[in-house]
């Protein structure tokens, strides 16, 4: 059932009030989906309030979420392609679709981001790699390429961290965390069963949980209180009818995001000759130098095969 679907199946139960905002929804969902909430409220014949105790009484979590998921519901494009593309577009307009799609979540998320969550992440992960202790970045599907991204990042800056897609390998490993470890969650859709089992053992265990998934999510809403931390990654990208696109991009930005945090955290000063040394070591598995390719300040020369 779309989402025009189910509130089309609501209007019996909604109060005459909101019942008059459904109806504006359903004449012109496009409009709906950009205009301000004093215009609804007018075409509508309702108070500003009632436009968000509609949005609340449909499911959503107010007028921002709703509106949110309506503009993905109703912009369908290439359904299982592209939400971005027509069937008919051009090269070119495929190019300025996808990429200005994309640029688009980005602004969003830039825009949305709530800065002390994102505080409180990059300290529990950077306390967990300061003391030694375990670092555990869950996913499965395209989020477990997301997972190995990151401990791809983590294992740069020196911090032991590991990457499990496998839904039983996730069971053993999160029932082996103890207070003062951090498991991250990485899920697009935030309804994986092996994931919401790995989150709930991992908080039974004392760790320290992080989600990065969307809002409102079965997966967001089990972080929610004590000490765990959700990373909302919001966007109008439907999980049911596209494969992750701009999520996975949301996804690995917040990772590059976590990561910068913790390398400030532990001390630029001292990550940077590590770092260093790691570079020039992989220049040497280069084949063929660059001009101006420099070891310290002096010229490399490509090895011998």
């Amino acid at each position: 059932m779309s989402m025009l679907d189910r509130v089309r199946a609501s209007i019996p139960a909604l109060p005459p009030a909101e019942q008059r905002v459904a109806r504006l929804l359903l004449a012109d969902p496009r409009s709906f989906a950009t205009l301000p909430v004093a215009e609804l409220a007018e075409r509508a014949h309702v108070s500003k309030p009632t436009v968000v105790r509609f949005c609340r009484s449909v499911g959503y979590d107010g007028l921002a979420d709703f509106k949110l998921k309506l503009a993905g519901s109703v912009n369908e494009g290439v359904p299982f392609v592209h939400r971005a593309v027509d069937e008919d577009d051009k090269p070119g307009d495929i190019v300025v679709k996808v990429v200005d799609n994309a640029v688009a979540a980005l602004l969003r998320y830039r825009n949305a981001a709530a800065a002390s969550a994102v505080e409180h992440a990059i300290a529990a992960l950077a306390a967990a790699g300061q003391q030694g202790r375990r670092i555990e970045f869950y996913g499965v599907g395209n989020s477990g390429i997301v997972a190995q991204d990151a401990q791809h990042k983590f294992f740069r800056l020196g911090v032991s961290a590991t990457a499990v897609s496998d839904g039983h390998v996730q069971v053993m490993s999160a029932t082996m965390l103890r207070e003062g470890d951090v498991a991250v969650i990485v899920s697009n859709s935030g309804r994986s069963r092996d994931l919401l089992d790995v989150c709930d053992i991992a908080k039974k265990k004392g760790a320290t949980v992080i989600a990065i998934t969307a809002s409102g999510s079965p997966l967001a809403l089990a972080v929610r209180g004590g000490t765990h931390v959700l990373l909302a990654a919001d966007h109008p990208e439907d999980a049911d009818r596209y494969s992750p696109m701009v999520s996975r991009l949301l996804h690995l930005l917040i990772i590059d995001i976590l990561t910068t945090g913790v390398a400030l955290r532990l001390g630029s000063a001292r990550l940077r000759p590590m770092l260093q040394e790691i570079k020039r070591n992989l220049r040497q598995r280069r084949y063929a130098a660059l001009a101006g390719d420099t070891d310290d300040g002096e010229p490399i020369s490509s090895p011998t095969p």
